[in-house]
């Protein structure tokens, strides 16, 4: 679809299932880069970046089948893996990024174009690049591309700036067929990044200290790594835009799959919002009643607030009562669809990197466009509990990262359709 309209829905009730993680699996994927045979992802969301990814992959030597019927994934590597990643794929979406690391540890050598995705403002790939350096690439950095050298990749201690995703986890994909030891220290400690490596040791992968911020890898021979199955960790930021949406509807929503113990700060948050939160073995329930108060909120690296929760809570806060701010401390071009909510009557200021929120009692329908993946799912929900229709265009971009949203929502009795 390119438009849908978003009709004002009564609370939303029932259960909805989270699918798996787009961070995750698309770095999973490329996992297939270090091993001869068939690989298989299961709980993989029918996501367009996962087409994308398989395209990308395709391009270098993997066969890749997607089964929808059970969420699976089949990848095969034959064995004759290339090092040169085609333009079209790698500027569709940042992870291909993550081909990096597996190329230099496997092929010794790698071109790529500069990655894309989003557009969040200024992520340049230096930790990357410094990382991968001190283990002993060599790189000829251009405007538009990357092309790097590793015939010997070896140990080294190294220590990020920042605790970024991409850069651990390249920096760990690459330490895997590297001569020694690596320690990675301010390592990202993200679910996902935790994902990869579990799945890199069911390979065959020597890593210690898994979801901390020291990950200290003992290389192991190329070859040596084998084809493994896998199910790829649910998603996080999926089922916070249900819980979102249970919470501005005032709803009653089982959240299945969702994983309480990676989302503390964020239950937290809206827990302080008026939510009740009741976690359980296989979900998190969220019931909301009355109008939900403001609080203030900040961006952090895990186990903080993620970036990617900010547009949902931003979302919520515009219809809270009272006055919240919100501060960005990862990417600060991220506040580009306050513009979009404003439109449909939301009180929201920036000043930097921060956005102070002025509840109001009531949206109105209008018509947006979706700037990224998660703006446009929170827009999705601002539209629930707007007056009239909201109309809302650039789905493509929430097609990049949500399996169905609007299914599942509709499911729950959100009332949603296409656009004439």
């Amino acid at each position: 679809m390119d438009r849908i309209v978003v009709h004002r829905s009564g609370p939303l009730h029932g259960e909805v299932v989270v699918p798996g993680a787009k961070n995750s699996v698309l770095k999973l994927m490329v996992g297939s880069l270090f091993a001869a045979g068939e690989h298989r992802l299961s709980n993989v969301p029918d996501i367009s970046d996962v087409r994308t990814m398989g395209s990308l992959l395709g391009s270098l030597g993997i066969d890749v089948t997607y089964r929808p019927e059970s969420h699976e994934l089949i990848l095969v590597n034959s064995g004759g893996i290339g090092s040169n990643a085609p333009s079209e794929q790698v500027e569709s979406i940042r992870a291909s990024i993550n081909v990096l690391g597996p190329l230099l540890a496997c092929c010794g050598r790698v071109r790529l174009d500069m990655p894309g995705g989003d557009d969040f403002g200024s992520r340049p790939i230096d930790m990357h690049i410094a990382g991968l350096s001190a283990m002993g690439a060599e790189f000829d950095t251009a405007v538009d591309h990357i092309e790097a050298v590793a015939e010997h990749l070896r140990g080294a201690d190294i220590t990020l700036d920042f605790p970024s995703v991409g850069a651990t986890e390249n920096i760990v994909c690459a330490a895997v067929h590297a001569d020694g030891v690596t320690t990675l220290r301010n390592a990202a400690r993200e679910p996902e990044v935790a994902d990869l490596c579990e799945l890199l040791v069911e390979m065959g992968a020597r890593i210690d200290g898994i979801g901390s911020s020291v990950v200290v890898i003992e290389g192991v021979a190329r070859g040596s790594l084998h084809p493994v199955s896998h199910a790829v960790v649910n998603d996080r930021i999926q089922a916070a835009t249900y819980m979102a949406a249970a919470a501005v509807t005032g709803g009653d929503v089982m959240v299945r799959g969702a994983r309480a113990d990676h989302m503390q700060m964020f239950l937290r948050k809206i827990s302080d919002m008026g939510v009740d939160v009741i976690p359980s073995s296989d979900g998190v329930r969220v019931t909301a009643s009355g109008r939900l108060r403001n609080v203030d909120v900040q961006t952090l690296p895990y186990p903080g607030v993620a970036t990617d929760y900010k547009p949902l809570l931003v979302t919520m806060m515009a219809v809270a009562e009272g006055v919240g701010v919100m501060t960005e401390n990862l990417y600060p071009g991220r506040f580009r669809y306050v513009e979009e909510l404003s439109k449909l009557g939301a009180d929201i200021r920036t000043d930097g990197h921060h956005a102070i929120v002025h509840g109001v009692d009531q949206l109105r329908g209008a018509a947006v466009v979706a700037p990224d993946i998660r703006a446009g799912a929170a827009l999705v929900v601002a539209g629930l509990v707007a007056d009239g229709r909201t109309i809302i265009s650039g789905l493509e971009h929430v097609e990049r990262g949500y399996d169905d949203l609007l299914g599942r929502l509709g499911a729950l009795g959100a009332h949603i359709e296409p656009a004439p």
